[in-house]
């Protein structure tokens, strides 16, 4: 993990020195639910602002989920609802909206783009959670749709700087996600935790991967069991 951690970091940083003063640098991490991304961003984020002070930010895609009121408004709200998580649950133009701000010019005088975060308690998001500052110059955007091969998901790719793509053999996925839907109170079992990722999780993870746009420039990572990170054989960027 450690020596993937710190490749990511090194290209980050060579990256910035290239980037204008008045650019910010975006780094893109996505991957199947369960393959360690979200994880993978915090760690990044982190490890970014201990060489550059307050100028990386984290910005999930689970702040675009539609909330629960949008999805009772759906032309089948029982299927939006038993699906939510699936790509059609998410405000896609909306994610798009925002990293096209994210790519514009940064003065001294440009105000603070906000973006939404998920509250898993509420079960929905919460607006103007995320403030990105002019100063913010890197921002590291994770999410499972966010280098889909479906529009509008299409058009963020080549927004990004950098792209990271982690995955993990689907039986890992599927513990890690029984595991987290029985910690989450879901389930009452890890057996009816497996059950729930097969309904909807592990499909989803399928489209990710099966639909990744990767043009040469995504460096592939596998998420192992102990959930460090690994550069792929057929990795590439």
């Amino acid at each position: 993990m450690e020596e993937s951690l710190a490749q990511i970091v090194a290209l980050a940083r060579s990256k910035l020195e290239q980037t204008p003063l008045d650019r910010r640098l975006l780094i893109g991490i996505s991957g199947p639910p369960g393959s360690g991304k979200t994880t993978l961003s915090t760690i990044l984020t982190t490890t970014l602002n201990t060489h550059l002070p307050n100028q990386a930010i984290f910005l999930p895609l689970d702040g675009y989920h539609f909330s629960r009121a949008q999805l009772d408004a759906f032309p089948d709200p029982s299927h939006a609802h038993k699906y939510r998580g699936s790509e059609p649950t998410f405000d896609g133009p909306a994610f798009l909206s925002l990293v096209t701000a994210l790519t514009k010019p940064v003065t001294p005088t440009t105000p603070t783009i906000y973006a939404p975060s998920f509250d898993h308690a509420l079960k929905d998001p919460v607006e103007n959670a995320i403030g990105i500052l002019p100063t913010h110059r890197i921002v590291v955007i994770e999410g499972n749709y966010i280098m889909l091969n479906k529009s509008p998901w299409s058009s963020v790719p080549p927004l990004l700087d950098v792209k990271v793509f982690v995955a993990a053999p689907e039986q890992i996925l599927r513990q890690r996600l029984a595991k987290r839907h029985l910690a989450a109170g879901l389930v009452d079992s890890l057996e009816k935790g497996e059950e729930r990722a097969d309904f909807n999780d592990i499909p989803n993870g399928r489209q990710i991967i099966e639909q990744l746009v990767d043009n040469g420039d995504v460096i592939r990572l596998v998420s192992a069991e102990d959930a460090a990170w690994a550069k792929a054989s057929s990795s590439s960027g």
